[in-house]
């Protein structure tokens, strides 16, 4: 029971850290015709997305590993999402062409970072403090 509570949290996360390696290095390096098929993305977003993602598959090993940094590191993640969503703000009320849909993406990564950081806590930080 107790590989699960580091497996289960390392296998979504790697999962979805490879997702999101792909959907956005496919827009940003142009593979597969992905960035036609975006719309008006914004790229400053798929940077910051990509970013999080190497991080995502980092704290995936953390989990498995048991480290202390995992949290640290996800919040790292968390860090770069929010100043990526505020500026993504700005650049909206500038007037900037985006998507409705970055805005909900946005909202989801950012929340999801944030579970994967407080499931990093309870299971890894908290364990060791005790």
């Amino acid at each position: 029971m107790k590989d699960l509570k580091k497996y289960i949290p390392a296998f979504v996360l790697g999962a979805f850290g490879l997702l999101t390696i792909f959907l956005s290095g496919s827009v940003i390096f142009d593979l597969f015709g992905i960035r036609a098929k975006e719309g008006n993305y914004v790229l400053f977003i798929v940077w910051a997305n990509f970013i999080s993602s190497l991080i995502y598959l980092v704290a995936a090993y953390g989990f498995i590993k048991q480290e202390k940094w995992t949290m640290k590191i996800l919040a790292i993640s968390v860090a770069v999402l929010v100043v990526a969503y505020i500026a993504f703000g700005f650049y909206i009320n500038g007037g900037g062409i985006h998507e409705t849909k970055t805005v909900y993406a946005m909202a989801f990564r950012t929340t999801v970072t944030i579970i994967f950081m407080t499931i990093a806590y309870f299971t890894i930080n908290k364990k060791q403090l005790t």
